[in-house]
């Protein structure tokens, strides 16, 4: 039962949050519930998952833990059963889980790490939808946030092919679903594209950058949670600045 008495502006909704372990997902999820939502925690290691479940609850929000490999599709799949079987809608869907995978000039990229990385990227973005498809649409304002690149959005460069190619077709993928479902539906779905943020996947990329020099994940994660209690339209696009 909804709590008429909290005034928050995300009270009462339901979020699951991809790769919500660390970096931008995990301070999506905090910021997700310090604004009232019950967030859904999804990542591989269950000690870092309840660390995160931990900052919620000190910042006066609730949580959910639920560790799999968003490789495995029948995982996702269970994952909805069970959500399904507690709640009746999913109000906010973050899909921020993503690999780098190693940078490498378009002939040389392995091709086992690359369908390891289009099976977590486009794969498993395609899998949730699919999964909660039912769930999103029984809420009665329902957002799909999919986490993009700069590399992505008609700016390819050397050595970003597997990467950016990966995170164009997601963003694709996702648009498309929010055009789909725009008329028959509370749907709305957003690309934010975080910009340089002072995460360990930006550490790898950029070996010799100075992290003070980057915003911290919870100025990305504050823009997200803004951006889901907001009256922004379908298909909306947000770039951050560094």
């Amino acid at each position: 039962m909804t709590d008429t008495t909290d005034s928050r502006p995300l009270a009462g909704r339901l979020a699951l949050v991809t790769g919500a372990s660390r970096g931008i997902g995990a301070a999506t999820a905090i910021e997700l519930a310090r604004d009232g939502a019950h967030v859904v925690l999804v990542a591989r290691s269950v000690p870092d998952l309840e660390a995160v479940e931990e900052k919620i609850h000190a910042v006066g929000g609730s949580a959910t833990i639920a560790p799999l490999d968003l490789t495995d599709g029948e995982s996702i799949g269970r994952l909805a059963k069970a959500i399904g079987e507690r709640w009746s809608a999913l109000d906010v869907l973050v899909l921020n889980a993503a690999t780098l995978g190693t940078l490498a000039a378009v002939p040389a990229i392995d091709t086992k790490e690359f369908a390891r990385q289009l099976t977590l990227n486009i794969a498993s973005t395609q899998a949730l939808i699919a999964a909660f498809d039912a769930m999103l649409r029984q809420s009665v304002d329902a957002r799909v946030i999919a986490l993009s690149t700069g590399v992505a959005a008609g700016a390819p460069r050397a050595y970003w092919g597997a990467y950016g190619a990966s995170k164009a077709a997601q963003d694709v993928l996702v648009s498309a679903y929010g055009q789909e479902v725009a008329r028959i539906s509370k749907i709305r779905t957003h690309i934010v594209n975080p910009g340089p943020t002072r995460t360990t996947m930006r550490a790898r990329a950029y070996p010799g950058e100075d992290p003070a020099t980057l915003k911290t994940p919870d100025v990305v994660g504050r823009a997200i949670a803004d951006l889901v209690a907001s009256d922004a339209a379908d298909g909306t696009r947000v770039d951050l600045p560094r």
